[in-house]
């Protein structure tokens, strides 16, 4: 198979991630017997730098011109100076909206043997295995906003609004995802206070009855976000928000160790973006210690949803397993009793796992 993709390697550690990532398809590629083709392209500050755009036309045409999409990470304080719409999130943003992504997948997994990492007891953690879906085209995020007044007496707002129609393609995302997995949706919502989250209840309610095979909850944002803390092994498929979505899968991240170890997929456009969920870390940034982790699963994720390829995203997942099994770790999940290792000695990690879990099944 011809895979073609585009890299965005964006700021700060986006690079350096990135490169591991595209090392690890390579080598999964070069297993299996498939041709991969990347294209790199600028965007958010590099872009903004280079370009004065956040998001340059030659980008989102090389983007929509590929089979998928591989992001590194946007943003940093050298570009808080810059006025909203040339920051770059708002870059990110606009990429969203151009290849029409509505559905943010981010999985939170504790890892057997991996349960030290989460700040929790390790009775607590053991067996978490979530699956945020992610609203990522509506809300608070796309809504009206402004700022207004003069300097002392300003005033701002932003808008968080939804139409029947987005509830409604999320919702389905969800449910499908949950009769796949253990059954279980948890919509995730504000409806005691806000009226775009009566409505997303109500739509989510009506979706459910073409699923009834899964068991669906709602749970306020404030209450979930407890609940996430205090029993996340409980929970399934959660489908929320923009916003919310936002907020709850960062700290899901937190709940089984690090962000630099959960990947995401959005879907539903003409090409799917993956990204790891970590920001750029500009305070980490050209030292070689990011935790590459993220990036290679969110290969895995774009092998797995763009290309149908199951078993080489199987593969490489076993291959993180693996590596942490081995005890090999970046800084930020090192710990008392791991050694940690540079960004690129991971990647090679991944690399020579993939290899080996090859060379065991030719004998």
């Amino acid at each position: 198979m011809h895979i073609k993709i585009t890299t965005l390697p964006g700021d700060g550690i986006g690079p350096e991630v990135t490169r591991e990532a595209v090392n690890v398809l390579r080598a999964t590629g070069e297993i299996f017997g498939h041709k991969l083709e990347v294209i790199e392209k600028l965007v958010g500050g590099a872009a903004l730098v280079a370009a004065n755009d956040p998001l340059p036309a030659e980008t989102i045409s090389a983007c929509l011109s590929s089979g998928s999409v591989l992001l590194g990470a946007v943003g940093g304080p050298a570009f808080d100076q810059y006025p909203a719409k040339l920051r770059p999130e708002a870059g990110l943003l606009r990429l969203r909206k151009e290849l029409g992504v509505f559905a943010n997948l981010r999985p939170a997994i504790c890892l057997p043997g991996l349960e030290d990492l989460s700040p929790l007891r390790p009775e607590i953690i053991r067996g978490t295995d979530v699956m945020i879906v992610r609203e990522l085209l509506g809300g608070v995020y796309f809504g009206k906003r402004a700022t207004e007044g003069e300097a002392g007496a300003r005033h701002a707002y932003d808008t968080m609004a939804y139409a029947e129609h987005e509830i409604e393609r999320i919702a389905r995302i969800g449910f499908e995802l949950a009769a796949k997995r253990k059954k279980k949706l948890l919509s995730v919502d504000k409806a005691n206070v806000l009226d775009s989250s009566r409505l997303w209840r109500d739509v989510v309610n009506r979706i459910a009855k073409e699923f009834p095979q899964v068991e669906l909850a709602h749970m306020y944002v404030d209450s979930a976000a407890m609940a996430l803390v205090a029993r996340p092994a409980t929970f399934d498929v959660i489908v929320t928000e923009n916003m919310f979505g936002d907020i709850l899968s960062d700290q899901a991240g937190a709940v089984v160790g690090s962000l630099g170890l959960l990947p995401s997929a959005s879907l539903g456009g003409r090409v799917g973006l993956y990204e790891p969920i970590h920001g750029s870390a500009p305070d980490i940034a050209g030292k070689g210690i990011a935790n590459p982790l993220g990036a290679i699963l969110s290969g895995a994720m774009l092998l797995r949803h763009s290309f149908k390829l199951e078993n080489e995203a199987a593969a490489i997942e076993t291959a993180v397993r693996a590596t942490l099994a081995e005890r090999k770790c970046t800084r930020d999940i090192a710990g008392k009793d791991r050694t940690a290792i540079n960004t690129q000695a991971m990647g090679d990690a991944v690399v020579q796992e993939l290899h080996k879990a090859h060379s065991a099944m030719a004998k």
